[in-house]
């Protein structure tokens, strides 16, 4: 019998799969030490829940927001639509300000490809001076 025709998956696959779906772990432990003190440390199974609890919601979230587009025929889910998820599922409190961070994101790559464009057809760097901060916080 062939592998790939094989319907169980070892330990090794499984755990890998699992992998695929989770965020980095070290982007999470990045994430989680900014709000701590300078001196405080996390523990991996603090990193590991964390890690789990992000990913989960994210799939919670985009599912929602997937859900919205398939009802509508679009195949694309954007901003809009992870915003409006927010709201439907119950995170009131957070879908006004990603909406104002949405809104702010756009503005700059609108200003951003915008000045690409002019430099471009003045035959200068395609380069902006405009710069989106994806670390401020929108809360």
């Amino acid at each position: 019998m062939d592998d790939s025709t094989n319907i169980f998956t070892t330990g090794d696959e499984e755990t890998a799969n699992q992998q695929e779906r989770l965020l980095p772990i070290a982007n999470v432990g990045r994430i989680m030490k900014q709000i701590l003190p300078h001196n405080a440390k996390i523990s991996k199974e603090a990193k590991e829940t964390m890690q789990e609890c992000a990913s989960e919601f994210i799939s919670f979230v985009t599912g929602e927001a997937s859900e919205k587009c398939k009802k509508e025929r679009r195949k694309t889910v954007n901003g809009d639509d992870v915003c409006w998820a927010m709201g439907t599922l119950g995170f009131d409190d957070y879908a006004p300000p990603l909406k104002r961070y949405l809104d702010r994101y756009r503005e700059v790559e609108g200003d951003r490809s915008g000045a690409s464009q002019r430099n471009e057809d003045e035959g200068g760097p395609s380069s902006s001076s405009a710069k989106f901060n994806p670390t401020s916080k929108p809360f």
